[in-house]
């Protein structure tokens, strides 16, 4: 979630506590009942949390961005929930300024994406993702970067398997081959996260020959790509709502050969996973298995996630999980 936090109510400062913690749990593979436990809390509390049954507090959220290694990413949100709080006169002073960290954007600053278009390319060894996204600046102040997040996880359900595989080996950054334009200019970037299994990385509106942000009422198509092999992405695409959008549009491409089947899921804040509400639309394209899916309006710290399987590919475990916003 990247909205103008200094702007949020009560609740969606919770609601994006929540998300936050959901996000960090599942980035390190852990189920609600073992990052309970790994906390000292009772099984269900976490759940509690992040269904926006028991509201942040202090504890969870010291204790949670340490068990899941989340950098006051988690530490932040119940920072800024006390702030919303205390705007509505309803909690002591908000905390100190050294615990809040940075934010996001520029204060004044709002992004909304009217357009959210990713691309999964498979040639049978390597994937290529490919992200473009319509953004439009509706607060008062120019926008200079942009988060991303690349996480993948070999052995979801299996965090002591998966961070072994990931310190033998870590997702690099010459693997990725990261690249990032915006109105045809080529865009800088500097890596914010650099984990064995996990990047976080800004999107700069520069480059040596300048600079092009974002300013307030302007619109503007950013397209950033990286690859990944496939014994450390896997069979399953997932996207996170962390900003308003008002079209999510998700293409997965495979060689017919393998005869691919693809199927999907849907998670939000009040609700379990349960099957996308409409079917991934298929077609055949010059020895190329199209799977397109969309939607408009998605709510806000939604997930959506594709999986499939290659019925003419020898069996294979299943091994993948990753969400990219």
């Amino acid at each position: 979630m990247e909205e103008q936090h200094d702007a949020m109510t009560t609740e969606q400062a919770a609601e994006a506590f929540a998300a936050e913690t959901a996000y960090w749990r599942e980035v390190r593979g852990l189920s609600k009942r073992a990052l309970a436990c790994a906390m000292g809390f009772d099984p269900s509390y976490v759940s509690h949390v992040e269904s926006g049954r028991h509201k942040p507090t202090e504890d969870f959220a010291r204790r949670a961005d340490e068990a899941l290694g989340a950098g006051k990413a988690i530490w932040k949100r119940w920072c800024d929930y006390e702030a919303a709080k205390a705007r509505g006169g309803r909690a002591a002073a908000p905390p100190a300024p050294r615990a809040v960290g940075e934010q996001p954007y520029a204060t004044g600053s709002a992004l909304v994406v009217e357009h959210d278009a990713a691309r999964l390319d498979y040639d049978g060894r390597l994937y290529r993702l490919t992200m473009r996204r319509l953004l439009r600046n509706t607060g008062s102040e120019p926008v200079t970067r942009y988060l991303i997040r690349i996480s993948v996880d070999r052995y979801p359900g299996e965090p002591e398997r998966s961070n072994a595989h990931y310190r033998t080996h870590p997702l690099t950054w010459d693997e990725l081959a990261l690249s990032a334009t915006c109105r045809g200019e080529a865009m800088r970037w500097e890596a914010k996260h650099d984990r064995d299994a996990f990047k976080e990385v800004w999107l700069l509106f520069e480059n040596n020959q300048g600079r092009f942000p974002l300013y307030p009422g302007e619109s503007v198509w950013i397209e950033y790509a990286y690859s990944v092999g496939d014994e450390k992405w896997g069979r399953w695409f997932q996207r996170a709502v962390r900003l308003p959008t008002e079209h999510l549009e998700v293409q997965l491409a495979f060689p017919a050969a393998l005869d691919p089947v693809v199927w999907g899921t849907e998670t939000s804040m009040t609700a379990e996973a349960s099957p996308l509400r409409t079917a991934p639309v298929r077609r055949d394209e010059n020895g190329t298995r199209l799977f397109s899916w969309t939607t408009s309006t998605p709510p806000l710290h939604a997930r959506y996630r594709l999986e499939w399987r290659f019925r003419a590919a020898r069996p294979e475990p299943q091994t993948s999980d990753r969400e990219l916003t």
